[in-house]
């Protein structure tokens, strides 16, 4: 007997951490859905569902049941595990300072005791919060009311309007809001460096003692204001913020009669900050830039009117009317009209897509130059401009695993931090005998040279950077974990319908045989196909529209299913069909059409025959070829790949071997794998990991198990799919294969500028530690290369914003 333990998810929970369990009622119900989906599988023994981790585990008998057999019973059941869980996200303003996110750990190891609560992830810097939780226990208000409990300023998320809470009222409220806004922040750092100037003149001057202290005072005051407030922030969360480490080394300064030292000190950190928190607010843009695009209301029809309305008010179902320059409220369906519409804003397509009766359009889309009437399909708080609006949140929130390593290691470091000052002040005084003011002075520079400031800003300037250029490109990354994972992908598996592939048949060949005219015969096959809704037909009717030819209407219509179609055209029977359509016919064929036929299916392509039919003799006219094909940019992308450093690529498809080789020999693709199920393009997943990492790119809908099962699950052409928007791990909006190799360059840029600002804090901290030690740097030098460091790999973060593929 063997145990395996699988995840109940879909991918989205795998980083599930200790949480308490969501009562007895739902283990209870989650058991009885387990017990039913095992009920007649022979070999399957036990199975548990442990809400605490999301994990399902099976006891199994392997020489009765193989462990894919056991992972398709997990997927089948995961929806029914999930359907209990809900999301909710919100906006968070600042706490703390720079070692803020040490207080969001501890702000998710509260939020994990609340019963129902199975994952928290929070993030100041992100200014966004993500909480999955189970519905039938808690409500969007219980976790509202939760996280207001904890002292959190917590907004409602973006991507539904909810009523805010009413703004404090009184003296006091008001001059909490306007310390707190960026104005004042700016301002207390100029007053500072006043302050420190004018200390500093006055001093040199031989200026009275007062006006000396009064200017000291006031740099210290405005200086210090910030960076205290975020101190006593994280006391409470019993962390040690960075800019507590400022702030007693500026007091130590002024202590030992250094407080133009000092003043500097406090001067620089506020502007850093400053500098700091404009940076990270240019990553939080693409969540305002989305929310740009949300119209506030809508033009519905009302019966023989056109009423006004606010998108909150509009059902699904209403008719609503898109005038040329206006922005799309509501996902919709086209019911009249014919227009063009811009949605670069979603799927980062460059160019205009034609839309007309019965084509899907999208929310915060631009209407080009017609008038539409749209039928909606979904509400307000379930468009698809509001899901990326959560999307991108949720990505906010998600920390990259480099940055989860740092925030738990900031707090040790913290605390070595201030051990270390002591130290340098105790010994030197205690066992070197040295004077008080020298040795205190040392340990003030100590602190401020081994401060981890930029370790700590580090990761998140150049993570969300990342997120926020992607979700500008139409590429949402459902977090930092996946920003780092990307640049690791040695393996791409592509699913080939609608993938590789257009998705759709398409003519390929029309060949006229036996004296017949193209045009002419590929008239008469579209005449008889257009009566028949089989792709096979559409394809056909297609290559002729495109052609510019026109058929009559024909008459004794007769469709044989999986053969072939005939009808009365102009007085005769023409018949279109495969090669068994006509056995029972007498062919009457100059040109061997059999063999030719023979010849187009041997390339991976359908063929029929279409032919003059009388009596039992068929006079064949000609063949018409038709696939699925390749898409024009596939073969470039998977050389884009390899120059990546991927080192296989991957097709996985259900279709047969010989179109399947066809298709893959076009790409270009390493391996491929046919007359595949769900559950062998899972194992193939696996097997394909001896290789490395593994990405899946699917379309999200047929797909779900096998994105689920990559090590990176890849959705494409995902604008508007539910299932795709909720499986995958990183979700491209536009259906664009190019899209594939910016993610893993971008990933990997995102890896090399990471590593740069690691390598270069860390350095400058020994360098500066060193320099203190060794040759007695002073406090205004530390200050400078402290704070410098800090702003310098904010910037290199921020660069990622202009990234661009090759």
């Amino acid at each position: 007997m063997t145990d395996a333990t699988m995840n109940g998810g879909e991918g989205e929970y795998e980083e599930a951490r200790r949480q308490e369990p969501a009562g007895e009622e739902m283990e209870e119900k989650c058991d009885e859905v387990l017990a039913d989906a095992v009920e007649e599988k022979p070999g399957i023994y036990h199975v548990d569902f442990d809400p605490e981790h999301g994990e399902v585990s099976f006891a199994y008998d392997p020489r009765l049941v193989g462990e894919d057999d056991v992972a398709l019973v997990a997927q089948e059941v995961a929806p029914t595990l999930q359907e209990r869980w809900a999301k909710c996200t919100m906006r968070l303003d600042r706490r703390g300072g720079r070692g803020c996110e040490a207080c969001a750990l501890a702000l998710e190891d509260r939020l994990h005791q609340i019963p129902g609560v199975r994952r928290a992830t929070v993030s100041y810097m992100g200014g966004a919060m993500s909480i999955a939780y189970d519905d039938q226990l808690l409500s969007p208000e219980d976790l509202w009311r939760e996280v207001r409990a904890q002292g959190v300023d917590a907004r409602p998320s973006a991507a539904v309007r909810r009523p805010e809470p009413a703004p404090e009222e009184g003296l006091g409220a008001r001059l909490r809001a306007a310390f707190n806004s960026e104005r004042v922040e700016l301002a207390f750092t100029i007053i500072t460096l006043l302050g420190m100037v004018v200390g500093f003149v006055a001093e040199r001057a031989g200026a009275s003692p007062t006006l000396i202290t009064a200017a000291y005072v006031a740099a210290y005051v405005t200086g210090g204001a910030y960076g205290l407030q975020a101190g006593l922030q994280s006391l409470r969360e019993l962390t040690i913020d960075v800019d507590l480490l400022m702030i007693l080394a500026a007091l130590g300064a002024a202590l030992v009669g250094a407080p133009f030292e000092g003043a500097m000190l406090l001067f620089l950190f506020s502007l850093s900050n400053v500098l700091q928190n404009y940076a990270l607010d240019r990553t939080r843009n693409a969540i305002r830039s989305l929310m740009a695009l949300r119209p506030e209301e809508a033009l519905v029809r009302r019966g023989d009117e056109l009423v006004t309305l606010p998108i909150e008010e509009i059902d699904v179902g209403d008719h609503i009317v898109v005038r040329p320059g206006e922005r799309i409220a509501l996902d919709g369906v086209v019911v009249e009209g014919e227009s063009s519409v811009d949605q670069s804003s979603i799927t980062g397509e460059s160019m205009p897509v034609p839309r007309q009766e019965g084509d899907r359009v999208l929310a915060g889309t631009i209407n080009q130059k017609g008038s539409l009437e749209l039928s909606v399909t979904h509400l307000a708080k379930e468009s698809t401009i509001a899901k990326l609006i959560q999307l991108v949140e949720e990505a906010h929130s998600e920390k990259a695993q480099t940055q989860r390593f740092i925030d738990r290691a900031e707090q040790y470091y913290a605390v070595g931090v201030l051990v270390l000052t002591g130290l340098a002040i105790v010994v030197p005084i205690f066992l070197l005998q040295e004077a008080f003011e020298p040795a205190f002075y040392r340990a003030m520079t100590l602190m401020v040279a081994a401060s981890p400031c930029a370790l700590v800003i580090s990761t998140p300037a150049t993570v969300l950077s990342a997120i926020g250029n992607g979700a500008r490109q139409g590429v949402l990354f459902k977090g930092g974990v996946y920003v780092e994972q990307a640049a690791e992908i040695k393996v791409v598996a592509f699913d080939k319908t609608g993938t590789l592939t257009r998705g759709e048949p398409q003519v390929t060949d029309v060949v006229a045989l036996n004296g017949a005219a193209e045009d002419e015969m590929l008239r008469l096959a579209a005449a008889v196909e257009a009566r028949s809704e089989h792709p096979l037909a559409q394809a056909i009717t297609t290559a002729a529209e495109a052609r510019g030819l026109a058929w009559t209407e024909v008459d004794a219509f007769q469709s044989d299913t999986g053969r072939g179609v005939a009808a009365r055209v102009n007085g005769g029977m023409i018949a279109v069909g495969n090669r068994r359509y006509f056995d029972g016919y007498d062919l009457l064929d100059g040109d061997n059409a059999g063999e030719r036929l023979e010849t187009l299916q041997s390339e991976g392509k359908t063929a029929v025959m279409v032919a003059r039919v009388e009596a039992q003799e068929a006079h064949v006219v000609g063949l018409i070829g038709i696939a699925d094909v390749l898409r024009p940019e596939a073969a470039e992308v998977v050389r884009a790949l390899k120059e990546r450093g991927v080192e296989r690529v991957v097709m996985l498809t259900g279709d047969n071997e010989r179109v399947a080789r066809a298709i893959a020999e076009e790409a270009g693709v390493d391996a491929y794998h046919a007359d595949l199920l769900p559950e062998d393009k899972m194992r193939i997943l696996k097997e394909e990991e001896r290789h490395g990492l593994v990405a899946m790119v699917g379309d999200g809908v047929n797909d779900a198990p096998a994105l689920a099962t990559a090590s990176i699950g890849i959705a494409m052409g995902a604008a508007g799919t539910d299932v795709a928007l909720e499986t995958a791990d990183i979700v491209l909006m536009a259906d664009d294969l190019t899209k594939i190799p910016y993610v893993i360059g971008l990933s990997r840029q995102t890896r090399k500028t990471l590593w740069q600002n690691l390598v270069f804090a860390i350095g400058v901290i020994i360098v500066l530690v060193g320099a203190v030690l060794g040759v007695g740097l002073t406090l205004p030098l530390s200050v400078i290369g402290h704070e410098g460091s800090t702003v310098i790999v904010s910037l290199n973060g921020l660069r990622l914003l202009a990234y661009r593929d090759a």
